[in-house]
């Protein structure tokens, strides 16, 4: 277990609400992943991430989808890929992801997860 932290520490990540508007292949990451663009409202706008999730959706099943990302890191270069946002999800134990999101859809896009 990683080192406790306070509640002020947590509400400095900015985890938000997004809906996956467009998905393409990512040939050049070393993990099978797609690169996605995701819409986070008003405030935020529309960023690309890189998600390994290849082996658990198609480009059908991601589209459209609503999930939850930290939108406050810095930018990642992933083989050339800028990655603007961490999309989250949990390993599912067969080396696929399973993403985050809200479990009563619709939720509102760019929502703050507290």
């Amino acid at each position: 277990m990683e080192a406790l932290i306070t509640y002020d520490d947590f509400r400095k990540v900015d985890i938000r609400v997004g809906e996956i508007l467009e998905v393409l292949d990512f040939e050049r990451a070393k993990n099978p992943s797609y690169k996605v663009r995701v819409n986070f409202g008003a405030e935020i706008g529309e960023k690309w991430s890189s998600v390994q999730a290849k082996l658990a959706y198609t480009k059908e099943e991601l589209l459209g989808r609503q999930v939850l990302a930290v939108v406050n890191f810095p930018p990642k270069n992933i083989a050339g890929f800028q990655s603007e946002v961490l999309i989250l999800g949990v390993e599912k134990g067969d080396g696929s992801l399973s993403l985050l999101e809200p479990s009563r859809k619709p939720a509102v896009i760019g929502f703050r997860v507290y």
